[in-house]
């Protein structure tokens, strides 16, 4: 059974219950694709330029959660202890935001100038996204961004992600607060992952090799909550693909951790490049069920000490060099809603372009 996996478990301050599980038993090499592996807990990416372009500095908050020791032992990773609960909240997880579900990559209506866009019902966004180009090869994305948490029920969600993405196969991270998925109204870490007709968060299907023995994928981020024009705390979020083995790695915070991740054996499209990259604000609500609010909770208004941002977008070219983003395209699909800004602003005496992004939801509306 599972239970022989476990070397013991760690409490985080917030009473989240993890397992440090063997790494070899991880979730992950149950995939069909992982079954030859020669993978270890040793394993680093061969890095590109992400490192050495790096200039600015962000808190860090990778260490903070648990209550005592700096996580598991060599050898065995996190895993966050399922309960019944868990499993019976799962079915009622809604579908991806993107609908991956039709072949046509061009919308005729649009002359055939950029891939068509397709919502799950239930979604609004505030995003921006590297412009379309058919000879779009990227090796990597990233950001740094605040975290907020704004109020959602029931089964509402609200989330900021970095997502990466081509054709079917997309790869998310970012922070969310998801009752839904988690059981609570924490602003929790998370990454997603959609490949071959299946998808999921974190660790719930197999796929995504974790190799950091401090961070959990679903950690709590409340100590770091930005207060809207007082305190802000960021984050700094990477997926990057290692240019030898065509691993896509995710990297946290500015020491640039390496969390895990997902082997090139369990893509197709994205074993060679991505060519989509998007940053900002998602929130789903089901049917009948008013949106919730998005970031801050507010519209932005052109201040990083009181909008939600994400900040420092890069891309990385098919040589895995590092290109600041300077151009986007803004989608909003309610501006009602929620509006996104794409501006130059100072923090620290520093100079970054911001997407400033969020908006109450349907609070406005009442």
């Amino acid at each position: 059974t599972k239970d022989l996996n476990r070397i013991f478990c760690l409490q985080t301050k917030y009473g989240d219950i993890y397992d440090c599980v063997d790494f070899y038993k991880q979730h992950a090499f149950d995939h069909p694709s992982l079954k030859d592996h020669n993978f270890h807990p040793k394993m680093k990416p061969a890095l590109s330029s992400i490192k050495k372009n790096a200039s600015d500095s962000t808190s860090s908050w990778s260490s903070t959660i648990w209550s005592k020791d700096g996580g598991c032992p060599f050898g065995t990773v996190p895993v966050k202890r399922i309960t019944k609960d868990d499993i019976l909240r799962q079915r009622h997880l809604p579908p991806p935001p993107e609908d991956v579900s039709f072949d046509a990559q061009f919308d005729v209506s649009n002359n055939n100038s950029g891939p068509k866009e397709r919502y799950t019902s239930g979604y609004k966004v505030a995003i921006a996204r590297t412009p379309y180009d058919a000879n779009n090869k990227f090796k990597g994305a990233g950001m740094v961004t605040n975290f907020y948490n704004p109020e959602v029920n029931g089964r509402q969600h609200s989330a900021c992600r970095l997502k990466i993405q081509q054709g079917s196969e997309i790869l998310q991270v970012g922070w969310r607060v998801d009752p839904t998925l988690y059981g609570d109204t924490k602003t929790r870490l998370y990454i997603h992952t959609q490949v071959d007709k299946t998808n999921c968060f974190n660790t719930f299907c197999s796929g995504f090799v974790q190799v950091n023995t401090g961070i959990p994928l679903d950690m709590s981020l409340m100590d770091s909550v930005a207060h809207r024009g007082g305190t802000t705390f960021e984050g700094r979020m990477y997926i990057e693909q290692d240019l030898d083995s065509g691993n896509w790695w995710l990297l946290l915070s500015d020491n640039y951790e390496q969390v895990g991740f997902w082997p090139q054996q369990i893509f197709t499209g994205l074993a060679s490049f991505a060519t989509n990259v998007e940053w900002g604000g998602v929130v789903y609500s089901p049917p009948g069920v008013p949106k919730p609010p998005m970031g801050s909770s507010y519209f932005p208004i052109g201040d990083n000490l009181y909008d939600a941002f994400c900040r420092s977008i890069i891309v990385l070219n098919e040589t895995g060099m590092v290109n600041q983003v300077d151009k986007v395209t803004i989608h909003i699909n309610n501006p009602n809603m929620y509006q996104a800004i794409f501006e130059r602003l100072e923090s620290d005496k520093v100079s970054y372009l911001f997407l400033l992004y969020g908006g109450p939801g349907e609070k406005s509306q009442i």
